[in-house]
Order: C-alpha cells, then structure tokens, then sequence
C-alpha cells in the first residue's frame, strides 16, 4: 500500500493542515509551458514566499533532466530540489532516468515518479515499476479512463502505487465527469491506507465554467468529496458544487484529525500557476491575507 502523504511543517506564515504541500508545481506543462529558467525562477520565488507551505514538488519530464540539471548548476540552489520525475520515455527509461537524478544529489532530491499505464494495466507491469523505482520515492501510475479504468486503479493501489486521476486538460473528452470522479474516491477510499494524486486543469479552488465553455473541477471541491468520502457524506454533491462559501466552510469546520486524513488520502495535485489556487485559497478565507 502506497505511503500516507507527509504533512511537512507549514511555511513562514503558517498553513493549515489541509493545505500543506498541496499543490505540485507544473509549469513546464500546459497551460503554461514554461521555458526551464523560468519555471524554476518562479518555483524558487514561491518556496521562498510566504505560502511556501503550500507548495510541494516541482514537476520534470525525464527526457528534459539534462535542461534541468544545466539550469540548476547556474542558479546553485541553496537545498537540493525536490523533484517529481515525470516518465516521458517509456518505462525502459526509468532505471537511467532515476540514475541520473541520483548522480545529482546535491541539486535535486527525488520523491516521487509519474508515468501513464498502459491500456491494459497488467501486474507484469506494474511489477516492473516496482522493481524501478526506489522504495523511498513515491510511484505514481496513471490508469487510462475508459472500459475496465477502475479495475485498473485498484491494481495499482494493490501493487503499493499512488493512483492519479486526471481532471482535465485541452479537449472535452479528457474531462471526467462527476459520477466518475465519484466512483474513483470510492476505490481509494475502500482502501487501506490508499493515496492519490489529481492533475490537469484544477487552477481553481472551486468548480467552474472556464473561457473554453467546459465546466472544471475545482481543488477545493476535491478535498471536501474526499472529507465526504471518508465520513458517509455526500461526495456527488461536494463534487457539483459552485458554492465556493459553503465548500470553504465546510473544509474550514474539518478537524485538524479529518484534515490529515483527507490529506493521507488525496496527496497533491498538480498546478502550473502556483499563484491562482493561492489566491483562491487567501479569497475564500482559508488562508491568512498576509
């Protein structure tokens, strides 16, 4: 069974627990597609902010190590950037992708892998990854929606890996709907100390009809439909809503127990604009203004 998230202590300004490390940085990814010196000019901006607490991983595709690594001799970061591996080569790559990573400890520490699964999420596969991948970093494996997609998001929480689950991203199909979302918190939830991840198109807190006409999931509805999930509520309900005060109030009134379940149970979410889902977080009073 994968690790519960680690709650690491909060920023300079204080977070609360169910903020803590939420969000990942992607801003080499779209909608952004940073160019490497400024993805990791803004992230090294932001983990030395006041809402640093907040922030969690920085995000690579594997195919772009050696541009990260020739910026991050320049910049001489002051600690070793936590890195999330993106797996863009196939899994062949992975054993000389990690390799490369750990050959430059002193610029980056490596805590978690990401790759898609293939169509057919089969345990040879996923034994593979096991094996690939060090004990002390995450395994993040992405199961294709579609025919068989929850089956495939139980194996990979059986074989010790973190599901992730995509809200997202730049056509209509590649969004879930809610009953889907729904049914996939059930299968991590109905599991033992299971975790997950979320990506693509949750910049906002709260669900919305974007500028492209598609209603998008909101972060904030995640972490409530996952407070619900664990307590009996109704997480259709959390996952529908648009009432940004009444998801706020809810989060808000959750114990500092519940938060850190919630949290062991949704781990993080990829973002490419650490500043929206801030801002989000500062306007709904969850966040201190300052």
């Amino acid at each position: 069974m994968s690790s519960a998230v680690e709650l690491t202590p909060p920023g300079p300004r204080g977070v609360p627990p169910l903020f803590a490390r939420l969000v990942d940085d992607s801003a080499l990814f779209p909608p952004s597609d940073a160019a490497m010196p400024e993805a990791l000019k803004g992230h090294f901006a932001s983990r030395s902010g006041d809402r640093s607490g907040v922030l969690g991983v920085f995000l690579c595709q594997a195919s772009r190590l050696p541009e990260l690594i020739t910026e991050l001799i320049k910049i001489k970061p002051a600690e070793p950037l936590p890195l999330s591996l993106i797996i863009d080569t196939g899994l062949g790559g992975v054993p000389k992708a990690i390799s490369i990573v750990e050959s430059r400890s002193e610029l980056l520490a490596l805590k978690m892998v990401e790759m898609p699964a293939p169509s057919d999420v089969d345990e040879v596969w996923l034994e593979r990854v096991s094996e690939f991948v060090p004990e002390d970093v995450v395994r993040v494996v992405e199961p294709r929606r579609g025919v068989g997609w929850l089956d495939g998001v139980q194996k990979v929480i059986e074989h010790g890996s973190r599901p992730k689950i995509r809200c997202g991203g730049q056509s209509p199909e590649n969004f879930p709907e809610v009953d889907e979302v729904a049914d996939f918190l059930s299968v991590v939830a109905a599991s033992t100390g299971a975790t997950f991840k979320a990506t693509n198109s949750l910049h906002r807190a709260v669900r919305h009809t974007a500028d492209d006409g598609i209603e998008h999931h909101g972060f904030l509805n995640l972490l409530v439909a996952s407070a619900r999930c664990l307590s009996g509520g109704d997480v259709r309900g959390a996952l529908a809503s648009t009432d940004g005060a009444a998801l706020a109030d809810e989060a808000r009134g959750l114990s500092d127990e519940a938060a850190t379940a919630v949290r062991a149970m949704f781990a993080s979410y990829a973002c490419a604009e650490f500043d929206r889902p801030v801002g989000d977080l500062v306007e709904l009073g969850l966040l201190g203004t300052e």
